[in-house]
């Protein structure tokens, strides 16, 4: 029985690994990484690790415009060896170190997408493996149904679409808590969730859609915003217990002296919209644990809390932390019936890059042939790595995840 139990576990493996293919450009098989795919084609998206400026031989250009067009032409090279072109890519996020650095980028930006740019979202944080500067992206491979959407009145000289339509799905730039017309951004914190929330539906209505589309969220903030009055502004617009996945990372800093962003993938079809939470998990007013859009698994962040009455995190190394994460993200697969080996893409927030290296040797143990996709950062300065008064460490790592079901032939 335990052998025939193995023999159809094992076949399962090899179908869901063979329905998904990671993505290597030629020049970089040489140098590939164990721990990610430079891309991973799961069907109708192609998902691109974030690229950053260094050659193959390990140098990087010396002007930041240079290293710009490096990133960029290496998402170029991923998407390329899948087969499309840049014109298919549908949304990127720009990681930068220094956001003083965002016109210069936004001038290289424009001149890799002269047609319909992609939705974007862009935000300063303290670190990033390939400093000064990391991209990732999302491909569509059916170019039939895309299309920019603008709503009304939308005034913004940024290469970047404020939300890209596609067959299923909408891909949401980030939208700042500042006024859409003059730029300012209130002084009052709640007034600048308000703002943000506001262009985001904005986006979703121009493509008749709302927010009880959205399958998941980025709150992006800085610590001018309190978590508690995010939440609490946040929590109005959705339906209680059916929110979308979130994964709400606080940076560095964001464009154009904003505090708070949000950016965001909708499904078109409601009957396409699923939320999947774990039947020991309270519901939650602020985000559900997954969302399926279609065959697509939208995963929130999860650290190392140990839930329970009595729940936090008690593992003081960033090793023994994703263990506990790592547990705590099957939880929410296996509730939607799916495991690692259907995971696409993570995105992973350290507290302290230095802990890559111990991280990675935990996290590549998880995971199938067909490596996810990755972007990591480090988003603040690290945190005080010391036990509260209840003995509960700070996060060190987070994860989020995307999983895809049974990706459609091409």
């Amino acid at each position: 029985m335990r052998l025939l139990l193995f023999g159809f576990l094992l076949s399962s493996s090899l179908v869901t690994q063979g329905q998904l293919r990671a993505v290597v450009p030629p020049q970089s098989a040489s140098h590939q990484n164990r721990f990610y795919s430079p891309g991973v084609d799961a069907g109708d998206y192609v998902y691109i690790s974030a690229q950053g400026p260094h050659r193959t031989d390990g140098s990087s250009p010396a002007t930041f415009g240079a290293q710009v067009r490096q990133a960029l032409d290496k998402v170029k090279a991923v998407v390329e060896s899948a087969g499309l072109t840049m014109e298919h890519v549908v949304y990127t996020q720009v990681y930068l170190e220094d956001i003083s650095k965002y016109g210069e980028m936004n001038r290289v930006f424009a001149e890799y997408f002269t047609k319909t740019p992609p939705a974007r979202a862009v935000l300063g944080v303290a670190g990033i493996p390939e400093s000064p500067i990391q991209i990732s992206a999302v491909a569509v491979r059916s170019l039939a149904d895309k299309r920019a959407v603008y709503p009304p009145n939308y005034k913004s000289e940024d290469p970047a679409s404020p939300g890209i339509l596609t067959r299923d799905r909408l891909f949401v730039s980030s939208m700042p808590g500042a006024d859409p017309v003059s730029g300012k951004v209130p002084d009052d914190p709640a007034a600048q969730v308000d703002l943000a929330l506001d262009r985001v539906e904005a986006v979703a209505k121009a493509a008749g859609l709302d927010l009880s589309h959205m399958v998941f969220v980025n709150p992006y903030l800085t610590g001018e915003i309190p978590m508690r009055i995010m939440n609490e502004r946040y929590a109005r617009r959705f339906e209680f217990g059916n929110t979308p996945a979130r994964a709400t990372i606080e940076v560095a800093s964001l464009p154009g002296g904003a505090h708070i962003e949000y950016t965001g993938v909708a499904v078109r079809d409601l009957k396409q919209r699923r939320a999947v939470r774990p039947k020991n998990m309270p519901p939650s007013p602020t985000a559900s644990p997954c969302v399926f859009a279609g065959d697509t698994l939208y995963c929130s962040a999860k650290s190392g809390f140990i839930p329970g009455p009595h729940g936090g995190v008690y593992a003081s190394t960033t090793q023994h932390q994703l263990r506990q994460t790592m547990r705590n993200l099957l939880d929410n697969l296996e509730e939607a019936e799916m495991n690692f080996d259907q995971v696409v893409a993570t995105n992973v927030y350290l507290d302290d890059l230095s802990d890559m290296q111990a991280f990675d040797e935990v996290y590549a143990q998880y995971f199938g042939h067909v490596l996810p996709a990755r972007t990591t950062i480090q988003q603040i300065a690290p945190a005080v790595r010391k036990p509260d008064k209840e003995d509960h460490y700070p996060d060190l790592e987070q994860v989020s995840l995307i999983a895809v079901r049974s990706p459609a032939g091409h």
